[in-house]
């Protein structure tokens, strides 16, 4: 049987592991050893913990100036596209730097802003006065103290004061000229642009609020300043331009996936009846730091026994219980990219025969879909083609319950309407922001796509849901699952869930 929390025996070797060999438990599967090589070199480590990886220790001034240049060449000759970087946080916070502007920029100032030239690509970079105060409390940033700094860490070819922008702005572009900026908002810490929106559609509806956000207020200021240019939207080209990875990105979401899967691989070792979902969070969020995460990619998703009914449960105090299932959807944010791993597991460590039931038919059908993910077919045809192994599992599976058989139907049913829908989507990419744009939807599917797919399998009656996710990137000639090495199997999670975790090894402060 799963072992019960019991007296701690303390942590050996409290130096730790470095990434990829946390406790000398993680053994990489042979397909994934040389995504583990590139992500060696990108990572270096020590057995030490690391500093944060911010990711200007992974990409060049030439990476960003060619991503500048693919925005110039897009938008042509004598356009401009010009994005605003994130404003600066409240001084007991870390500052993080919007994706959009680090992307293109890898500045990490506050308040600053870009401007692109169509056509030839040529950047200029509008920083803040330097604050000698500031820097002296929160520690330097670049900034115009060393102008050639910031141009060498970007490849932009000047860096001017802020408050000069509006003047140049204004010099160099005659009337007409179409200017690009950047609709939708720019996503920071553990967001995704679908949680923006949702926000500031809350503050648009308060009365006593009704705030603009930062981008949709600095489209306002653009237009109301400068009647005489042409506003567009640079959202779309941005968005184009990063739903297909670099080889530099997919190792980092690689590094990312390793430690978010680690991570819940822990949190299995560690569950046990009487453990807290907050315990499992904060176990993860240790992991993450510790191996050089800048923090966590959202909000933590722990959801134990009729928690999990709840598609996105954020971890409670509640103390998980014997005979329950807790689901665990998180993942680090690490040199400014994320991952989207998750997992479900028994609390007592052995699946009941109706878990097994359950939980087995939906891993079946998963994997159907999973396996049948290829370069150059359409999210429409991966679905045809896994429900053909989808009506043969659900032909010849037993189901104790007739209210199972019933879920177990209309799940297929629901899946078979989505695979009519030409549109129909897979789930969604995964990058810079766990729900980066592109939405795996219509469209064929090309090397250099990061995403997942999150199938989602309730049973009403009895408050059963039942979800599992993985990271999966498609290759010149197929698709690598990144997260393959985190057990999804009953056999291997049960196997995994013998191990004494860490949780067992530190005693709660009385």
């Amino acid at each position: 049987m799963h072992r019960m929390a019991g007296t701690p025996t303390g942590m050996e070797n409290s130096a730790g592991p470095g990434p990829g060999e946390l406790r000398g438990r993680l053994r990489l599967p042979a397909r994934l050893f040389a995504g583990a090589v590139v992500c060696a070199l990108l990572f270096p480590h020590s057995n030490q913990a690391q500093e944060p990886i911010t990711g200007v220790e992974v990409f060049t001034a030439e990476d960003f100036q060619e991503r500048r240049n693919a925005i110039a060449r897009t938008i042509g000759s004598g356009a401009l596209a010009l994005v605003p970087g994130a404003s600066a946080d409240h001084s007991s916070t870390r500052f993080r730097q919007s994706n959009q502007f680090f992307y293109l920029t890898g500045l990490e100032t506050p308040n600053s802003y870009l401007v692109i030239e169509g056509g030839s690509g040529q950047s200029t970079l509008y920083l803040p006065a330097p604050n000698s105060s500031r820097d002296q409390t929160d520690g330097p940033t670049l900034s115009l103290v060393d102008p050639q700094a910031v141009m060498d860490r970007t490849g932009a070819a000047a860096a001017r004061p802020l408050d000069q922008m509006a003047e140049d702005l204004g010099r160099r572009s005659p009337p007409g000229t179409p200017v690009y900026v950047p609709f939708f908002p720019g996503e920071g810490h553990a967001q995704s642009r679908a949680g923006i929106l949702r926000a500031e559609v809350d503050r648009f509806s308060d009365p006593w609020d009704g705030r603009l956000g930062r981008e949709a207020n600095f489209v306002h200021l653009l237009r109301s300043r400068f009647p005489f240019l042409e506003i567009r939207n640079l959202s779309p080209i941005l968005d184009e331009l990063r739903l297909r990875k670099s080889e530099k990105e997919v190792a980092v979401i690689r590094r990312a996936t390793q430690l978010g899967g680690e991570a819940l691989m822990e949190a299995m070792r560690s569950t046990a009846p009487g453990v807290k979902e907050k315990e499992l969070d904060a176990l993860a969020q240790f992991l993450f730091v510790r191996h050089g995460a800048q923090g966590e990619a959202f909000r933590a998703i722990v959801a134990s026994g009729p928690n999990a009914w709840f598609a996105h449960h954020r971890a409670s105090p509640r103390a998980m219980l014997e005979g329950e299932m807790v689901l665990m959807d998180y993942c680090p944010d690490l040199a400014y990219y994320r991952c989207d791993v998750t997992r479900m597991w028994p609390v007592s460590g052995r699946f009941s025969q109706e878990q097994q039931e359950l939980y087995g038919f939906y891993l079946a059908f998963y994997e159907a879909i999973l396996y049948a993910i290829r370069p150059g077919i359409s999210p429409q045809q991966v679905k045809i083609d896994a429900l053909v192994e989808i009506d043969r599992i659900l032909e010849d599976w037993a189901f104790s319950q007739p209210h199972f058989e019933r879920a177990a139907r209309g799940f297929v049913e629901s899946y078979r309407r989505g695979a009519d829908d030409p549109e129909t989507r897979l789930g969604h990419h995964v990058g810079l922001s766990t729900h980066d744009p592109g939405g795996a939807g219509a469209g064929l599917l090309e090397p250099g796509m990061v995403f997942v797919i999150e199938p989602q399998f309730r049973v009403p009656e009895d408050n059963v849901y039942i979800r599992i996710e993985d990271i999966i990137v498609i290759t010149e000639d197929g698709a690598e699952i990144l997260s393959d090495f985190v057990p999804r199997s009953i056999e291997g999670i049960e196997a995994l869930m013998q191990e004494e975790g860490i949780l067992q090894q530190v005693p709660r402060v009385p």
